[in-house]
């Protein structure tokens, strides 16, 4: 009758199954997902290059100098009509004059809204009515329309320049030929003005668009160096974070750390870590609360409308205005907030807080960098909870093992022992010869010590930093083999290692399963297997014994199993056992790595 073992090494014999062949690591590449990322059309508003901001700033002080420029021609070409004392000509003085004062006083500006653009179609009337009231092209205040046509291709470009520089024309020049006494001077003057309007036009929207091709440009290196800045303050974050996973497995220390983290990534008034309660689903603990002051438990009904969102999504939830949106946060004198879920193990094991006095406080990359920081942040608190569970039920397992250890090999030898003793003092009360009985209880003691000593071995054999999982798993195979008579094969590999606490499980369960066939399994060959390549390991040992009786599935407890499987998941690891009636029994472990 074949056996479990026999099967698969008459597979690998026929090339079947390759000794590495059979395990497949597969490595997942965790990835930071962007929430609420800027399109092209928003990164533009954000950068200021749209109606937002005063398109005529950057060129306030060329507009300056040419509105006074101008305005001192003005002035000096209306000296003869003062002397004349034209009235309209000297009110017209006043007005441009003014005008040049308030707006060297106060700039005007163009948002791109009604208001400015009226503000601006002002700065051509004025000067185009002085002209027109002073006469047309021979006005001392034609040099005027310069400036109004300059302000104009500043504020939106060459085309609005272009027709206010042909409007302007044609109400200077309609009326200047419409004269009775019109010349053919007068029209070659007034083609001349229209030329060079057209051509100041020209010039002033070529200067915004080069002048708004380098803000562009400027913005964007802005914004690119304000991600570049965030990426690394992100990466700083997430590098202390990671550093922590290996160094700290106790959980208050990381949510500690965690909150620290927070406050250096975020600037928030409050913020809080919940954690799902262990013994009550739908209650949650407040482990850690900065700025605020709540209960130790919440509820899951009395959890905010955004933290409810947040369990219902499964997703990062960002309110800019809670009062508006979703109602009240946390901390009821908050404004603005975020809200996420912590993952691990594909479930959420917690939730996570940030809030603002401020409306609107928290932007596009608070939500990016959040989003990169609980990954880690919430594995490394995962991690805790296991250690810290983890610590307990080794704890418990290691003094049943060691109570059955001392039951099942020293125990009942002491028994033995006494039982001998006592039969030794009656026959030697009676008078019998004891001196053989007494050579024979010699050698029992001393395999007791044996016993003992093997025992002890046992209890202190345990991988570590200097000794790896294949070395534990040759010497004890070594052992178990002197004193059972088995035939213990090991295939092992010897490179990369998993995380000491990872292998140290994984030994466990190999000893655990390597004592179950010793003590029950009546084999006569072992195969161990073990491969690891750093992050993704596999561990199996078959043997050829009885396997598990009949009606005995419901006592797999005795045989350690109970304690191999809660090994194995507090680690991420699966564990398989197949066994069938007289043809042995495969335990097999799987780690998959991330």
């Amino acid at each position: 009758m074949s056996t479990i073992l026999d099967e698969v090494e008459q597979a690998e014999e026929a090339g079947d199954l390759a000794p590495r062949s059979r395990f497949s690591w597969q490595r997942q590449t965790a990835r930071m997902r962007r929430a609420g990322g800027l399109d092209e059309d928003s990164e533009l508003v954000a950068a200021g290059l749209v109606d937002d901001v005063d398109r005529l700033a950057p060129f306030s002080p060329a507009i300056l100098a040419i509105r006074w420029g101008t305005t001192t021609v003005s002035a000096a070409l209306s000296i003869p009509f003062f002397i004349q004392a034209d009235w309209t000509v000297v009110a017209w003085c006043g007005v441009i004059v003014a005008l040049t004062i308030i707006r060297t006083l106060r700039p005007l500006e163009y948002n791109g809204d009604t208001r400015s653009l009226a503000s601006v179609l002002v700065e051509v009337a004025i000067p185009v009515l002085a002209v027109v009231s002073t006469g047309y092209w021979s006005s001392p205040f034609v040099f005027s329309l310069v400036t109004a046509i300059i302000v104009s291709g500043f504020a939106r470009g060459f085309g609005f320049a272009l027709r206010v520089a042909g409007a302007s024309a044609l109400m200077v020049a309609l009326p200047d030929l419409a004269r009775s006494d019109f010349q053919s001077e007068d029209l070659r003057i007034s083609a001349q003005w229209v030329v060079v309007m057209l051509m100041v036009a020209l010039v002033a929207g070529y200067a915004r668009r080069i002048s708004g091709e380098a803000d562009r440009q400027h913005s964007v290196a802005l914004d690119r160096l304000g991600r570049l800045a965030d990426a690394n303050a992100l990466l700083f974050s997430l590098h202390r974070v990671t550093q922590t996973l290996p160094a700290s497995f106790d959980l208050d220390e990381v949510l500690d750390n965690t909150v620290s983290r927070l406050r250096g990534l975020f600037d928030y008034d409050a913020a809080v870590i919940l954690l799902l309660d262990d013994t009550d689903s739908s209650m949650w603990v407040v482990a850690r609360r900065d700025g605020t002051r709540l209960p130790e438990r919440i509820p899951t009904t009395q959890l905010p409308a955004p933290l409810r969102e947040v369990l219902a999504q499964e997703a990062l939830v960002a309110q800019g205005n809670l009062l508006r949106e979703g109602g009240p946060g946390l901390v009821p004198s908050t404004s603005s907030g975020l809200y996420t879920p912590l993952r691990a193990r594909g479930a959420i094991l917690g939730l996570l807080s940030i809030e603002h006095a401020d409306a609107h406080h928290f932007s596009a990359r608070d939500v990016e960098l959040l989003n990169g920081f609980v990954e880690p942040a919430a594995l490394a608190i995962d991690n805790a909870r296991w250690f810290s569970r983890l610590r307990t039920v080794g704890a418990d397992e290691e003094r049943t093992r060691i109570a059955r250890d001392l039951h099942d090999r020293i125990g009942q030898s002491l028994a033995y022992l006494a039982f001998e003793l006592d039969r030794i003092v009656s026959a030697e009360g009676k008078g019998d010869d004891v001196g053989a009985s007494l050579e024979q209880l010699r050698g029992d003691v001393r395999g007791v010590i044996r016993e003992v000593r093997d025992t002890l071995y046992d209890l202190r054999t345990d991988v570590s930093d200097s000794q790896d999982m294949a070395d534990t798993i040759e010497a004890y195979a070594k052992r178990v083999a002197e004193r059972s008579n088995l035939e213990i094969k090991l295939f092992a590999d010897r490179g990369p290692r998993l995380p000491i606490l990872q292998e140290r499980e994984m030994w466990r369960i190999a000893q655990e399963a390597l004592t179950n066939v010793e003590r029950h399994a009546k084999a006569r060959k072992v195969r161990i297997v073990w491969r690891c390549n750093g992050s993704s390991a596999a561990l199996e040992v078959l043997d050829d014994g009885i396997g598990f009786p009949e009606g005995r599935s419901g006592r797999l407890d005795s045989y350690g199993i109970v304690g191999m499987r809660e090994r194995a998941s507090s680690i991420g690891a699966t564990l398989e056992l197949v066994s069938a009636h007289n043809k042995g029994t495969r335990v097999r472990c799987l780690l998959q790595g991330g």
